[in-house]
């Protein structure tokens, strides 16, 4: 079986316990993180309408974030009409299914989609999107480097990418700490609570394989993207790339 069939398989599997167990496993932290990458998305752009893909949107949470975030701008910039649209993503149809019980309880269908889709062969037309979003989840693309061509073809002319990736800290006492937890602790936790102890010795194993910051920076400005930035939260444990399309292509 592909890799790509795998990764949609393991998360409907463990779709209706993600979120809980998501939150409980980063103390919530993962929250303080997305507030930190909704600046990057919006800058001082208040009430300016949007429109915004967010990829491996997974159960929504970060697409919500930036929809109320949309909406807060839209009020302070005096707007008294709904401008923008937010776009979600994912491979997994178990994860949509979450993230739509969720935009019902909220009421965020007006500004909030969601579909099943490959980031790798996206069904946008090109220069359609003023922000990218990825949380959490380039480190699941298969090709990666198709996936990020991909997104700079459906960004519009200076339109920004943002991804929100785990990592592994710098610090070495930092980084013995977190390999204890993500390779010991984490699958026994999440094993007992999903049934699926080896969608949680994957996860761990999938962010000490992604490359480290100044590699994926580097396949960000080989993948086309300009004006690529990282920054590093809680001590390494997640951090953030962002980077541009050009204004005017070669």
């Amino acid at each position: 079986m592909p890799r790509k069939e795998k990764i949609r398989e393991m998360f409907d599997g463990i779709a209706t316990d993600y979120d809980r167990l998501n939150h409980i496993m980063s103390l919530d932290i993962d929250k303080t993180w997305r507030r930190r990458a909704l600046k990057r998305i919006f800058n001082a752009e208040a009430g300016r309408p949007m429109e915004i893909l967010d990829i491996a949107c997974g159960t929504g949470d970060f697409s919500i974030a930036i929809a109320r975030e949309m909406l807060r701008r839209n009020v302070a910039g005096g707007s008294r009409e709904l401008t923008g649209h937010v776009t979600g993503v994912d491979l997994s149809e178990g994860m949509l299914e979450v993230m739509r019980k969720k935009l019902d309880a909220e009421g965020l269908n007006d500004i909030i989609s969601c579909e099943t889709g490959d980031c790798e062969n996206l069904r946008f037309s090109g220069d359609c999107f003023d922000r990218v979003t990825v949380a959490f989840g380039v480190r699941n693309f298969e090709n990666r480097g198709k996936g990020l061509k991909e997104i700079l073809r459906v960004l519009k002319p200076g339109g920004r990418l943002i991804i929100l990736e785990l990592s592994v800290p710098s610090n070495a006492f930092f980084r013995w700490l977190f390999n204890l937890y993500f390779l010991n602790i984490l699958p026994v936790i999440g094993g007992k609570v999903s049934g699926d102890k080896a969608a949680y010795k994957y996860l761990p194993a999938s962010v000490l394989n992604f490359p480290g910051k100044k590699e994926f920076t580097g396949t960000l400005k080989e993948c086309g993207f300009i004006n690529v930035t990282h920054k590093a939260f809680t001590l390494g444990v997640c951090r953030m790339y962002t980077g541009e399309k050009p204004s005017t292509q070669p």
